[in-house]
């Protein structure tokens, strides 16, 4: 494999996504600026089709990867959002996106734009209805393995998303390109740049000969693809390049198609997460409404739809294969542009890292002990481990969790090491309690 043509490779197809990609990052700020998650859990919560089919519209435009949507649907469940919605709500976010629907237009073509927010909607739908029947058949919105411990609504709001800026709409347009160029690059950026190096690295080193076996039997590639794409852990946008390249190389359309729809949504610390805090029943539909639904989509491209509407266009699939770079003005532009925000990420997280550090080894009284007795009173600062978290969104979320605990008074989150430092006269229970409700696990703490 030569490196230059890895370099042609990678930089075709970032030119080809980055003018989408800064677009969906530009929405998905308006999105969180001006829509209140308190007036989408109002819509969500009751039975029936309507308010299943409300979450999953307001999850498909919502630029959340699994991991970041978790935290966020614990937050609507505790606001009153029913678990068919909650349901609804977690299969159709992180299968889309407006960046992700803009990126696959880029790479993919139309066909395949449009066919992914129907079939996120078409899961979602079917999967929320399904946990609500389900639900309805107990007597009860729940079952024997969840854990909600508000059924009267009386703590149902001690989670919840960031409130949406106030101030006039010029400081809510500044704050919305904040979160979309960067909140958002740093949630999404480690996985899109990961998606892009091994699009080109298939790509460029991946024999074409190698997928025609498994070409001529779609419903076994598309099983083997599940296989891969549930327990690995990608975004909706980094799963695009690896999706072309995949078909650059002789998989089918359909087959493709099981990786984007499957590997975003569904991955083992996700189940795992959902498990606890929606129960096995509702869980078990998830992940049965993500592959039935991927697989399912995959076979109506395959077989009963035009195969001249999926193939790969655009300047990244043609001079991916005849190996040179199309350096267009604007498009390179764009790319410098996420590249730039990219870095500007990575090198604010290592700082936020390595000032969490120094200030642990700066104060004297630190300890390095470990205590799995988490059920203590403390007025020291104390140091817990948090598992689960893998963006900035679930590092707010922890944040304004454990903020929340009487007696706190500072919190700061290192989401490298996953500690989260805690200072004030606080309970460590309820510490524990608070990253349990939003959505993660207390594995010990560093106690001083």
């Amino acid at each position: 494999m030569e490196l230059k043509h890895l370099i042609y490779a990678f930089i075709n197809i970032l030119n080809e996504m980055s003018p989408y990609i800064l677009l969906g990052f530009l929405i998905a700020g308006l999105l969180q600026v001006f829509v209140s998650p308190a007036k989408l859990s109002r819509h969500l919560a009751g039975g029936g089709w309507k308010p299943v089919f409300k979450a999953a519209m307001f999850g498909i435009p919502l630029p959340l990867c699994s991991c970041g949507v978790l935290p966020t649907a614990v937050a609507l469940r505790r606001q009153g959002a029913s678990k068919g919605a909650s349901t609804s709500f977690l299969i159709a976010t992180p299968q889309t996106g407006v960046d992700s629907i803009a990126a696959t237009y880029a790479l993919l073509g139309l066909p395949f734009a449009i066919l992914r927010p129907i079939a996120a909607l078409t899961g979602a739908f079917a999967g929320g209805l399904a946990v609500d029947k389900a639900e309805r058949g107990t007597g009860k919105d729940g079952d024997e393995n969840a854990t909600d411990e508000c059924p009267d609504g009386t703590c149902c709001t001690a989670v919840s998303t960031a409130p949406a800026p106030q101030g006039s709409i010029i400081q809510k347009l500044v704050a919305a390109v904040k979160y979309g160029f960067g909140d958002m690059v740093a949630s999404v950026g480690k996985w899109l740049v990961i998606g892009l190096v091994i699009a080109a690295v298939i790509t460029v080193a991946v024999p074409d000969t190698l997928f025609l076996s498994l070409s001529r039997y779609p419903v076994l590639a598309m099983l083997v693809m599940v296989a891969v794409a549930v327990p690995m852990y990608i975004c909706a946008t980094g799963s695009i390049p690896i999706a072309l390249s995949l078909m650059l190389k002789g998989l089918s359309p359909g087959v493709a198609f099981v990786l984007l729809m499957a590997g975003p949504a569904a991955n083992f610390a996700s189940v795992m997460v959902l498990r606890k805090s929606l129960g096995a029943r509702a869980t078990s539909i998830y992940v049965g409404s993500v592959v039935v639904t991927a697989m399912a989509f995959g076979l109506l491209i395959d077989y009963l739809l035009p195969a001249s509407w999926f193939t790969p266009f655009g300047s990244a699939a043609a001079s991916t294969v005849s190996c040179h770079v199309e350096l267009g003005v604007f498009t390179t532009a764009c790319s410098v542009l996420l590249v730039a925000l990219l870095v500007a990420a990575y090198i604010r997280h290592r700082k936020e890292s390595r000032a969490f550090r120094m200030a642990l080894s700066a104060d004297s009284n630190y300890q390095s002990t470990i205590t799995n007795n988490i059920n203590q009173q403390t007025t020291m600062k104390t140091v817990y481990t948090v598992e689960g978290m893998a963006c900035n969104h679930c590092k707010a979320t922890v944040e304004k969790a454990v903020g929340a605990v009487n007696g706190v008074t500072s919190v700061a989150v290192d989401l490298a090491s996953g500690r989260v430092a805690v200072e004030g006269d606080h309970d460590a229970a309820q510490v524990a309690k608070a990253v349990a409700d939003a959505g993660f696990t207390l594995a010990h703490s560093h106690a001083e």
